[in-house]
């Protein structure tokens, strides 16, 4: 599922399942932290890693959670966001090289990363709206310290897809470029001072995003997860027809 390579200072982890489109469950959120925490644990080695790319296999970077296999539980929950939070936390740069689209938690998996490589072929897409689902606080404050409020409204509420071109235009694309682009800055970014750029990092992403939710913020995530909206998304998903939502 997860393959990593090693070039010199980089370590490149490939999420390699290219027959779902690379989505995530459980064990591949597991696999995919223990692979950047195993690059990152050679940070400070006498052959040091200074920089981890993060892509996918095939043609989709991250089709999002794998809807079967159990993604409606705790163990994929916390697998998840354990996944993310080693991402942003780890010591050494990470590069996420958008391959082929990312779609709600791909775009997670990008956002954790420092710096997004987006391929001109690449889209990102956060459908929530269409599904009954609400994100976690950290996924929509991240989203919007990154690419700023109104634009982050724009990406939520709307459910378009972002090509590469408007992904670069409001910041949630560092450069345009493949896989190739992205191990050029990658190498270019491991010659530079570490402790430099594990400070930069630590102060950006010392952000309000990883704040505790208030109350209600958790109330009304709760609702929508256990509402009937989201049963009927489920089932017209199931029963291919549109979704008719009541708001209840």
């Amino acid at each position: 599922m997860i393959v990593s390579n090693r070039d010199g200072a980089v370590v490149t982890v490939t999420l390699d399942n290219h027959d779902k489109r690379n989505a995530l469950d459980a064990g591949v959120c597991t696999a995919i932290r223990e692979a950047v925490e195993a690059a990152a644990a050679l940070a400070e080695a006498d052959d040091p890693v200074r920089a981890i790319v993060i892509t996918g296999a095939g043609t989709a970077f991250c089709a999002g959670a794998d809807l079967s296999g159990g993604v409606y539980n705790t163990a994929f929950y916390d697998a998840h966001a354990e996944m993310l939070r080693t991402i942003e936390s780890v010591p050494v740069t990470v590069i996420a090289a958008i391959n082929g689209p990312a779609v709600g938690a791909g775009v997670q998996l990008a956002l954790a990363a420092d710096l997004r490589v987006v391929d001109p072929s690449a889209v990102f897409a956060v459908p929530v709206v269409k599904v009954g689902l609400a994100l976690d606080n950290w996924t929509i404050k991240r989203l919007s310290n990154v690419v700023g409020g109104g634009h982050a409204r724009s990406v939520l509420m709307t459910a378009r897809p972002v090509g590469a071109e408007v992904a670069a235009q409001i910041g949630l694309a560092n450069e345009i470029g493949g896989l190739d682009a992205a191990m050029d800055l990658a190498r270019e970014i491991a010659g530079f001072a570490p402790l430099t750029l594990q400070h930069i990092k630590t102060v950006i992403n010392d952000d309000d995003a990883r704040l505790l939710p208030r109350d209600e913020h958790t109330d009304l995530q709760q609702r929508a997860w256990h509402s009937e909206d989201m049963a009927e998304a489920r089932a017209a998903r199931q029963e291919k027809r549109p979704p008719v939502f009541r708001g209840r």
